[in-house]
């Protein structure tokens, strides 16, 4: 009997382990890979950029909910201002795609929403994690080789698309 608890305890630990090393990515480390279905249809796969654009992933809670609506709004109104900057940039939620898909039209977005409904690469980034289902609004800032560059933990949802575009130039995302 002691020996399947002491054995339970060490499953835990290693999952508690693996929990704590999703939620730790830092500047400098590799980003997870991923392939998520987007509101447009698409499959949309880190390595599709790779050598080729750098790559902004924001995490967002739930679609239809008020602070995610004018995170998604704020990218929906500043599409131009992105799309000139030449870099890959989505949304993405743990929502089911045609939920996420009625959520665009809803806000006229013109750039990809995508879908985790898995929530395999919300754990890999380390936006899903024991006590918490739905993302954290935290934006990833991925360079052309698949490295992190920036982590944003603080998003004002109402300039979200703002600062986005000035934290690509700054991080020299686009060159």
């Amino acid at each position: 009997m002691f020996r399947r608890i002491a054995l339970l305890g060490l499953g835990i630990a290693a999952a508690s382990a693996t929990f704590a090393r999703a939620g730790d990515l830092k500047v400098g480390d590799p980003a997870p890979a991923f392939a998520l279905q987007g509101s447009d249809g698409k499959t949309h796969a880190l390595a599709d950029y790779k050598g080729k654009s750098g790559v902004v992933l924001a995490w967002y809670p739930k679609a239809f909910t008020p602070g995610c609506t004018k995170e998604c709004q704020s990218f929906a109104g500043a599409g131009e201002s992105l799309k000139g900057l030449k870099v890959a940039y989505f949304t993405a939620s743990v929502d089911e795609a045609d939920y996420n898909k009625k959520f665009a039209e809803s806000l006229n977005a013109d750039y990809p929403i995508l879908s985790d409904p898995s929530k395999d690469v919300a754990k890999a980034y380390g936006v899903v994690h024991e006590g918490r289902a739905v993302p954290e609004r935290w934006t990833f800032y991925i360079d052309k080789q698949g490295v992190i560059k920036g982590i944003d933990k603080n998003i004002n949802v109402a300039k979200a698309a703002e600062d986005v575009a000035a934290k690509v130039k700054d991080l020299k995302l686009a060159d």
